[in-house]
């Protein structure tokens, strides 16, 4: 059954039942719309999913399933990420992940458990596509323009992931008994982590003819970060990335 419906107007009581986990996928989810959009990214990625974790611990849900990102450890260097490591959100997008966690993480209990889902940086073809997203904003300016223009120095690391394997990751939290309370855990793989000149190089090379240049007038981008997936990999052995 689908609602459509605006986030920042829906109750659970649209739904008519009391669900078994709610997974909390909404966001405002870029930087530069982010930038641009402050307010609304703030009542839309922290406002309403607080609101609505709060609402569904009220009527009896037992797990609420936040999409959050691994961008909130922003400017972090070589040295790989582990959830409990210091996090340095660069962005307002990433900063509003970094509240809501911080809010619930307060509201979580024996009773509601919430399982914050890390997300790489999404990546894939979807119904819904996305071209901002760096892997494919690449794929799409090499089959349109047969070029990829790098926005930095190319420097920056970031870890991706496939649309499918972060839908088997939803589909592990909702399964999974934690035993903490609150439980962040970053999704991704080791394998599909790249420098951004090196994802471009790569990408340029299987579609062949494709050229990648560098603006090197613009500022260097401070949002590189490596992840550690251990975690989940320990956890979801039958649902890591394909």
């Amino acid at each position: 059954k689908s609602i459509i419906k605006d986030i920042r107007k829906f109750s659970l009581k649209n739904l008519g039942f009391i669900p078994d986990a709610v997974i909390y996928l909404a966001a405002i989810s870029n930087d530069p719309m982010g930038n641009k959009f402050k307010s609304i990214t703030h009542e839309i990625n922290t406002k309403c999913c607080i609101k609505i974790a709060k609402d569904a611990k009220k009527v009896g849900v037992k797990k609420f399933i936040f999409a959050s990102s691994c961008s909130i450890y922003g400017s972090a260097g070589n040295k790989k990420k582990k959830e409990n490591h210091s996090i340095k959100p660069l962005t307002d997008y990433a900063k509003s992940k970094v509240k809501s966690e911080k809010l619930l993480k307060k509201i979580s209990s024996k009773s509601f458990k919430v399982i914050s889902l890390r997300f790489a940086t999404a990546a894939g073809f979807s119904p819904k596509l996305r071209l901002d997203l760096v892997f494919n904003d690449f794929v799409a300016n090499s089959i349109v323009k047969n070029e990829i223009l790098i926005l930095s120095n190319g420097e920056p690391w970031r870890p991706l992931i496939h649309v499918k394997d972060m839908a088997r990751a939803i589909e592990w939290s909702i399964n999974y008994s934690p035993k903490s309370n609150f439980l962040p855990i970053n999704i991704g793989s080791d394998k599909w982590t790249f420098r951004i000149k090196d994802l471009a190089n790569k990408i340029a090379k299987i579609l062949g003819n494709v050229e990648v240049s560098l603006n090197k007038n613009n500022q260097p981008d401070k949002r590189s970060y490596t992840v550690d997936f251990s975690l989940f990999r320990l956890l979801a052995k039958n649902f890591q990335p394909k």
